[in-house]
């Protein structure tokens, strides 16, 4: 029987692409996401749409830009006019749960106290939990995670690690919201009958700050935490690039005194590197889990696992942490593994620009659903299938802040970059009323790590006008498909 395949979408928050072996970290340990790409297709140019969770998570769920489906900015509330991909799947037959994380609407629980609000996104289980605790700010009703702890007779607590003031224990791994997540996805797909094809949203809220995994994953680092690379700063850098980098310099999200890098010791660095690797450890340990259990009921062989995150983190590098108003590599060049058994190519790295805003249609091709006009993104499913494709998908590919976090607001932060590859163009946008600079220009070929800034520089002036106009033609194109054109006039 030709069934329509599973979807398994793991989806974790704020990950960098290099915290993974198949992707070059030759120190955390993940086997399990190095096997799905040693039995698929591991992309290696996968860009994000946005280095901020709503906008990022808003746009994968529709297929289309954060500016054009509403989600520009974390705490919006996406339009109850858009098409997520969850409800089309359902409308074609589709089972379709959820555990974790969702941010696609205000995430606050002075302003929804049961769960963030809800359009009709076709999820009929629905076990969300946001931040495993919101301290200090009161918790979400509605947060099955902490209520399931509560079920245990646990509170979600943390506690001091007295090696470094960064970084916590956090709960142990049996009741971590991490393992509860994979739980979680296990108990809906146990619930289904073996020919109902489903779709799976598995958000863990890991390796999101703030840094604290499990004791048990974290000491693993203690022996080798000398070897662990100190971030990648060169004193000075941000003197030529934005005032919002500076001031995330001096504390992380435009906060005196949280995450101040320069008040930080070089054993700080490592255990907060060794804090978010933990993290991504303890991850790789449950995909090992909820693969083995797909093997054991059957369903490994027609179930499509995806691996990715929303975006990435600066961990330090630049002299920042966290994320905000900048578009390093390391918060939006991210991680994508796709494994489907006799369909997807077997240990394949493909090199195309790729942008998030094309996995929509790339499922829906992958399912035999018809992708609808309000997708501005466009199937890859060639480079994931066919050994004859060419490895090329994109020419550029493109992000967008448009005053996503309320961290800076004088000035506001308006950002969008483009990338061919090779070059690189941020631009930070003006006001009316006021030049900002702070525009960045890089060469990733001679500079990958992105410290020289070259924008505004002579001898570079017509790469720069070259990725101008690069960057008007892709902001042109986020334009809305919609509503689509009935005639000719």
């Amino acid at each position: 029987m030709n069934r329509k395949p599973n979807i398994l979408w793991i989806c974790t928050d704020q990950q960098r692409r290099d915290t993974i072996g198949c992707y070059g970290n030759p120190f955390t340990h993940t086997p399990n996401i190095d096997a799905l790409a040693a039995e698929g297709v591991k992309l290696g140019w996968m860009y994000s749409q946005s280095p901020v969770c709503a906008p990022a998570r808003a746009s994968f769920l529709t297929g289309r830009y954060p500016r054009t489906c509403g989600v520009r900015q974390n705490g919006q509330n996406i339009p109850e006019t858009e098409l997520l991909l969850p409800r089309l799947f359902a409308d074609h037959g589709y089972v379709c749960g959820l555990s974790g994380k969702l941010h696609i609407s205000v995430c606050s629980p002075s302003v929804c106290p049961d769960t963030e609000r809800r359009i009709d996104d076709g999820y009929s289980f629905f076990s969300w939990s946001h931040h495993p605790a919101a301290t200090g700010r009161g918790n979400w009703t509605g947060n099955a995670y902490t209520n399931w702890l509560t079920f245990q007779g646990l509170d979600f607590h943390t506690e001091p690690f007295p090696d470094c003031r960064f970084v916590r224990k956090g709960m142990t791994k049996e009741f971590s919201q991490t393992t509860w997540c994979f739980n979680e996805a296990m108990r809906f797909i146990g619930e289904q009958e073996p020919d109902q094809p489903w779709f799976f949203s598995l958000n863990c809220y890991d390796p999101h700050h703030p840094f604290d995994p499990p004791a048990e994953f974290l000491e693993r680092y203690r022996p080798i935490l000398e070897e662990i690379p100190l971030p990648d700063y060169v004193p000075g850098e941000l003197d030529h690039k934005s005032v919002f980098q500076r001031h995330d310099h001096e504390g992380a999200y435009n906060t005196p005194g949280h995450l101040p890098y320069d008040d930080m010791t070089d054993t700080d660095h490592r255990w907060l590197t060794a804090a978010y690797w933990a993290m991504v450890d303890q991850i790789d340990d449950n995909v090992g889990r909820i693969v083995s259990y797909l093997k054991e009921i059957g369903q490994a062989e027609n179930t499509i696992i995806l691996f990715t995150s929303d975006h990435g983190e600066s961990l330090g590098d630049h002299g920042i942490y966290l994320k905000g108003p900048y578009c390093y590599e390391n918060a939006v060049h991210i991680p994508f593994v796709v494994r489907w058994p006799g369909h997807t190519l077997s240990g394949v790295t493909r090199e195309a620009l790729t942008e998030m805003i094309d996995l929509a249609p790339t499922l829906c091709e992958a399912a035999g659903i018809d992708a609808p006009p309000s997708f501005q993104g466009r199937s890859f499913l060639p480079l994931l299938t066919d050994s004859d494709a060419p490895d090329v998908h994109r020419k550029s590919v493109y992000s967008e802040y448009y005053n996503s976090n309320i961290n800076h607001r004088d000035p506001l932060a308006f950002l969008t970059m483009v990338s061919d590859g090779r070059w690189k163009l941020t631009r930070v946008h003006s006001t009316d009323a006021e030049e900002i600079p702070g525009s960045e220009l890089y060469d990733l070929e001679n500079d990958p790590g992105e410290h020289v800034n070259l924008y505004g520089r002579p001898e570079y002036a017509a790469e720069q006008m070259r990725m101008f106009e690069l960057l008007a033609d892709r902001m042109a194109q986020t334009s809305d498909p919609l509503p689509v054109r009935k005639a000719f006039w």
